[in-house]
């Protein structure tokens, strides 16, 4: 019979060693929800138990008086039980440092009462005071699985309280049948089967405990994958909401910059049109007088072509400005760029007389979005441009420089305005907070924005000439 007894403690040790193996590995693969440390350690000193309490039964004669290893095996049992009611604790609310520290006191205690038992006791005293024990542990486990299941319905919980139930019933069952035992138990063979049968099914019901342990922890994984899929749902369509509304910002300032220019674009285009209506009335009268000698013709076809380029310039570049391009790069040249910015711009600057210097490298090229780039510098220029409207300094000054650098490009626009007051400094790149005024808001935010998609970085300083100075330093490759 004590083959028999150790060989089930056996298959149980390897079960449960089985389960802890399994759990250590899901542990150490840093999940979002993780196993709780106290039914780990409790499962880990459950195996032992198991395999100690086994190897014990197989050289035991006297149960009066067993060897020293059942000391340690009951420890081990009382202290998996005590750390799954621990952990069930935790479920609620986190473990006090004073309640953790009460359980390892407790456990050095069980231990010192055990071993006198062991020596001075018999059979009887040591399976009721261990009865006892495990009862008020199981009694423990019910209130805390009872508490938790209010706001939580899961299934595993359930069938954990009911197993809580069962271990409960068959600790106060073996006490009540302990009391009614006549005579006094010396050898394994003496021990009742009910008592033993008790002794196992109380075994088996801890080792589906740690299943269903398990189970609620897959419970919990699921439950929190599935919310990760929910919020990674909701976090994308919050960002192609945002992409949205950002291009619609983007489309919204262009029209703003560029319709703040309008009557000055059309003064412009008005010029070469008025001049080729004019060279076109010439041209009539010459031909219907028959006038028209070869270098009369050729002043005036080279007239009306360079006419019909400069208004063919302000075209293509107001419809760069406004063309909604797919987001993709290609080799933008800042020169270039700037120039053709130039010419919408330069109505403006000469009727407000600003000045505007552009020191830029020659060769100054990066791998970027050309519109957005183009609207980074419209922006700019035309916020050093609105300080300076209000100026009454002369010269009004709008330098811009382009250099290379270690980092890729720097891009700085200054002015020799007033410059930016130090309380609007902090909130200069945020949305929305500047005055229609000062340029600021909605065009620096944007200005931030495209810098940073473009994988740089921009940042305000006071310009030599006392005004407000942007730079910005841009890779020569842009990660969009």
């Amino acid at each position: 019979m004590k083959l028999l007894i150790s060989l089930y403690f056996f298959v149980l040790a390897i079960v449960q060693g089985g389960l802890l193996g399994g759990i250590v590995y899901y542990h150490l693969a840093n999940l979002s929800v993780r196993a709780g440390q106290y039914w780990i350690s409790s499962l880990f000193c459950s195996v032992l138990a198991l395999f100690s309490f086994g190897a014990g039964v197989l050289f035991v004669t006297d149960v009066t008086n067993p060897n020293f290893n059942f000391t340690v095996s009951n420890t081990l049992f009382y202290s998996a039980a005590v750390l799954q009611a621990l952990f069930f604790s935790s479920l609620n609310k986190a473990v006090s440092k004073k309640l953790f520290i009460a359980v390892l006191v407790s456990i050095l205690v069980f231990f010192g009462i055990f071993e006198v038992m062991r020596v001075a006791g018999d059979y009887l005293s040591r399976t009721i005071f261990l009865a006892s024990i495990t009862a008020l542990l199981f009694l423990w486990q019910i209130i805390e699985l009872k508490i938790k299941r209010k706001g939580n319905p899961s299934i595993a919980l359930r069938l954990l309280q009911y197993l809580s139930v069962i271990g409960l019933g068959l600790n106060l069952y073996r006490i009540i049948f302990l009391f009614f035992i006549p005579a006094k138990i010396v050898h394994v063979s003496e021990v009742p089967q009910e008592l033993i049968l008790i002794t196992l099914g109380q075994m088996v019901a801890n080792t589906l405990s740690y299943i269903f342990i398990v189970a609620n922890w897959a419970e919990r994984i699921a439950i929190d994958n599935y919310r990760k899929r929910i919020e990674n749902t909701e976090i994308r369509t919050l960002l192609e909401e945002r992409e949205l509304l950002i291009g619609s910002l983007l489309k919204a300032n262009k029209t703003s910059a560029t319709g703040a220019l309008s009557a000055s674009i059309a003064h412009e285009l008005n010029q070469p049109l008025a001049a080729t209506s004019l060279n076109i009335q010439l041209l009539q009268k010459k031909l219907d007088k028959g006038d028209l000698g070869p270098s009369t013709q050729r002043e005036v076809y080279a007239t009306l072509l360079s006419d019909n380029e400069r208004a063919a310039s302000i075209i293509r570049s107001l419809k760069g400005i406004f063309s909604d391009q797919d987001v993709a790069t290609e080799s933008v040249s800042f020169p270039d760029l700037l120039s053709s910015i130039v010419t919408i711009l330069n109505p403006e600057l000469k009727s407000k007389e600003i000045q505007l210097k552009l020191d830029l490298d020659p060769r100054l090229t990066m791998q970027g979005n050309r519109d957005e780039l183009r609207q980074l510098m419209m922006n700019l220029l035309g916020n050093a441009i609105q300080a300076l409207s209000d100026n009454n300094k002369s010269p009004k000054i709008i330098t811009v420089k382009g250099r290379y650098i270690f980092e890729g490009i720097e891009i700085a626009v200054a002015d020799n305005g007033m410059g930016i007051p130090a309380s609007s400094q902090d909130a200069l790149f945020e949305l929305l907070t500047g005055s229609k005024t000062k340029g600021m808001g909605l065009g620096l935010w944007l200005c931030k924005h495209i810098v940073t998609r473009h994988g740089g970085r921009i940042y305000y300083q006071k310009a030599k000439e006392g005004g407000a100075e942007f730079v910005m330093i841009l890779p020569l490759v842009s990660p969009l």
